[in-house]
């Protein structure tokens, strides 16, 4: 028998599960779970980079002591957030995406190439938090300067792993610097915006093997999270799907790019998959459920906070994407500057998030159709979101749509996936 590891770390917890073939079925078994989220330090949003790291480490030794051989393991991450590296030093704060600092800047990177052109270019969906923002920053603020490496979050942990640093595709393609036709990165951005060039090396495929780590060979899944989680899902057919986690990542595959003037409009994103492209949206997500929580009930069940919240009667709704909720001091005030009617009970808040979300699933499927050309019957939603019956309900009433909702750790079996068939 052969196992294998996957390393699957979001930005709330991460988790280490064994894989193994068994009569033709991938079985798992998780290992070891951690927390995870962001830090302040000196005023801004930050990941600790060594603690995650520890825990990786960690999960691994937990996972080698029942399973003494383990063929190959894989680390996925969210996309966009990156390290800097001088040499095998590390540069510290390690940034995270829901920090505001790139705000500033993104009128000068414009100003420098109108995102029209960038869009046009890369495909990429335009969010503050973009990698090609916050390296520009690091360049103004002189944070490149001596720079010899970034490596995206992932790519880091495995290099601390095995020493290889590597640029993976899938999850190089998030940070809207690379070329949506030709699949590297692109030369005349990284010139415009006098970007050092030695930072972007030769982007490697889901499947390459970059190391070895204990014994144990460090594999590259599709390190974006939610492109090993689109692997993930037992789909029949091409059909949209929501990778339901503290994002929500609603899209389809396609075979080729879409970057027309609808797409760009919309705010469209073309990701990289694992031989085709993820044409998909990021959509707020459980973010504003697990902050309306741990602000206003944070020892009570979800199960509790779901009754509550189908209990209500409360008919407002918010628009779920508004920047006021991406990174807010208080969820709850943020939820109030965007109401009329202030909630009278914790279930008042709850159902007019999970109601939000909803809406902003259905206006996304709605563009979706339209951009594509396409007419689509079903959605599979796979991630933490999907056990939860009401909102699944929620979604399938707004978008007219079958809701096959997958309780399953997508993400997790995407990576062994991708392990497996590197092994084949």
């Amino acid at each position: 028998m052969k196992y294998y590891l996957a390393v699957d770390i979001g930005a709330s917890s991460g988790r280490h599960i064994v894989g193994w073939m068994e009569n033709g079925e991938l079985k798992t078994e998780e290992m070891y779970r951690f927390p995870n989220g962001v830090t302040e330090r000196d005023g801004h949003l930050t990941w600790d980079i060594d603690a995650l790291l520890g825990h990786v480490k960690k999960g691994i030794e937990v996972s080698k002591e029942k399973y003494k051989k383990i063929e190959s393991l894989s680390v996925d991450t969210w996309g966009v957030d990156y390290i800097l590296l001088k040499g095998d030093e590390t540069v510290y704060p390690c940034y995270a995406y829901r920090d505001s600092r790139t705000e500033e800047i993104i009128p000068e990177v414009h100003g420098t190439i109108p995102f029209s052109e960038l869009y046009r270019r890369t495909g990429i969906q335009f969010q503050p938090f973009n990698t090609i923002y916050q390296l520009y920053l690091d360049k103004k603020n002189g944070r490149l300067e001596g720079a010899t490496d970034f490596l995206m979050m992932p790519e880091y942990l495995m290099y601390r792993l095995c020493g290889s640093k590597a640029h993976e595709y899938t999850n190089a393609t998030t940070g809207g610097m690379i070329n949506a036709e030709t699949g590297t990165y692109d030369a005349e951005i990284i010139k415009k915006l006098g970007l050092p060039e030695s930072l972007f090396g030769t982007l490697s495929q889901p499947g390459t093997v970059i190391g070895e780590y204990e014994g144990i060979k460090c594999v590259l899944c599709a390190t974006h999270d939610t492109g090993s989680a689109v692997e993930g899902i037992p789909m029949e057919g091409n059909h949209p799907y929501i990778s339901s986690g503290t994002w929500s990542l609603l899209g389809v595959k396609t075979e080729k790019p879409i970057t027309n003037a609808s797409s760009e409009l919309a705010n469209w994103s073309n990701e990289g998959g694992v031989g085709y492209n993820r044409y998909q949206k990021n959509i707020m997500g459980m973010w504003l459920i697990n902050r309306l929580r741990s602000e206003l009930c944070p020892d009570k069940p979800f199960g509790e906070i779901v009754a509550e919240a189908e209990a209500s009667s409360f008919s407002e709704t918010v628009d779920a994407n508004a920047a006021g909720f991406l990174a807010p001091e208080s969820m709850k005030a943020a939820f109030d500057e965007a109401l009329t009617m202030k909630p009278a009970t914790v279930g008042d808040y709850f159902r007019c998030a999970y109601r939000s979300l909803a809406l902003s699933y259905m206006n996304a499927v709605q563009e979706l159709q339209h951009n594509t050309g396409n007419h689509y019957d079903r959605i599979y939603i796979v991630g933490g979101g999907a056990k939860n019956a009401f909102l699944n309900k929620l979604t399938e009433e707004a978008s007219g749509k079958k809701v096959i909702a997958l309780p399953i750790e997508a993400t997790a079996i995407g990576n062994l996936k991708i392990q497996i068939q590197a092994a084949e």
